[in-house]
């Protein structure tokens, strides 16, 4: 069977109601709407009725782009220093360890695998990051309260700025080792270094400018048109200057947050509500990427994948809780809670088809690599994740099945 060869405007207008669809019927069995977006995706896609090609896909770059901003933008625009103020610095502490620890494993497991650099990092890269839906999800079904769920909330949400640093890091180090047949490490290490900085300071630079100008704002609607101007700003500025978009707009929406936290605040839900179809039609035509003929080649490294990430995850979020000195219920269970995947990660593997893919066929390979390795394997940890929250949970005492 051969693509369909659409246009894009016909395209998008499909995708956004197949994934408004997709996502309503697993809404309506309790189930987060984004495993609708990825199983429609599949279904339409490379694996099965082949509806959407790569020729299709190429027409989409700059949803693509729109959509990361969207999705960068929400992350950053939660993290409001002073209604996290009362979590503690144990909420970091954590994040920043169960994050390295899913990193570091999947890293040097894939490195021992493939014997390939710049793969290892792009997999461990992703491997880091944790999706707050299917978590939310559970704790908002069960109505869980305690310690526990709240330094859970706290984690999950920390989770993705801590992941978008370090695959900035590892996605600069990686394009290094690709286009270079030789390389000494300390340089290519300064080169990420200054990559991050440079987009730190890029978006926070324009975070104070955004935010001191959205206090002058008096309405909604004039709030929500200079956030979506300022997304694109910062994004543009990424690619022209060669830095991290999703960095870059992370850091705005962060000093945003703080410097007019009304103003943010009032446009989140708005920014959702913008943010469905597109992000919807996002991870919709991500999954279309599936290809199930890659299983034989990949399926060893999915399963160490899967195995090492759980294992970083539970192993770092443990240290960081011991670390930070955090009671013993949420030493023993927190990491149990960190588990799904789908979402931000899914961005990643987007981000390194874009940013690998035109590398010739090495970069060819590794971006076919991630987006296949993070969605088979998806399909395992959206199934074990939620139940190994719902245990978590249980056992703390938080909730009653």
């Amino acid at each position: 069977m051969e693509y369909l060869d659409l246009n894009v405007l016909l395209l998008l207008g499909i995708v956004i109601m197949i994934a408004w669809g997709s996502g309503k019927i697993l809404s309506n069995f309790k189930l987060p709407a984004v495993i609708g977006y990825i199983a429609a995706g599949i279904v339409t896609g490379t694996s099965c009725f082949k509806l959407f090609g790569p020729i299709t896909l190429g027409k989409t770059a700059l949803l693509n782009d729109i959509a990361l901003g969207i999705i960068a933008f929400m992350i950053g625009g939660e993290m409001n220093f002073a209604k996290m103020r009362h979590l503690g610095k144990s909420i970091i502490t954590i994040a920043v360890f169960e994050a390295a620890g899913a990193f570091l494993l999947v890293f040097g497991a894939s490195w021992f695998m493939i014997g390939k650099m710049h793969y290892a990092l792009i997999l461990g890269a992703i491997a880091s990051a944790t999706a707050p839906a299917a978590t939310v999800s559970v704790i908002s079904q069960y109505r869980a309260k305690g310690p526990l769920t709240t330094t859970i909330l706290g984690v999950v949400g920390m989770d993705d700025a801590v992941a978008l640093i370090i695959y900035a890091f590892a996605s600069a180090m990686a394009m290094t080792f690709i286009s270079a047949s030789s390389v000494a490490l300390g340089p290519v290490v300064l080169k990420a270094a200054g990559e991050v900085l440079l987009s730190l300071l890029s978006g926070i630079s324009l975070g104070f400018v955004t935010g001191f100008g959205l206090r002058k704002l008096k309405s909604v609607d004039e709030t929500f048109a200079v956030i979506m101007g300022v997304i694109l700003i910062g994004e543009g500025i990424a690619c022209q200057f060669h830095l991290s978009e999703l960095l870059v707009v992370m850091a705005m929406a962060v000093v945003a947050a703080n410097v007019a936290p009304a103003r943010v605040s009032s446009i989140m839900k708005g920014m959702g509500m913008l943010g469905f179809p597109l992000v919807g039609a996002f991870f919709c035509l991500a999954a279309t990427r599936l290809d199930f003929a890659l299983l034989p080649k990949i399926g060893g490294l999915g399963m160490v994948y899967v195995i090492c990430r759980m294992a970083g995850k539970y192993f770092g979020a443990r240290a960081g809780a011991a670390l930070s000195k955090s009671p013993d219920v949420i030493r023993r269970y927190i990491g149990l809670a960190l588990w799904p995947q789908i979402g931000v990660a899914v961005a990643l593997a987007i981000m390194v088809e874009r940013d690998f893919g035109s590398l010739g066929p090495a970069g060819a390979d590794l971006s076919q690599t991630a987006i296949n390795v993070l969605l088979f394997t998806t399909i395992l940890t959206e199934i074990v994740g939620p139940l190994a929250t719902r245990y978590a949970l249980h056992r703390a005492g938080e909730i009653k099945l």
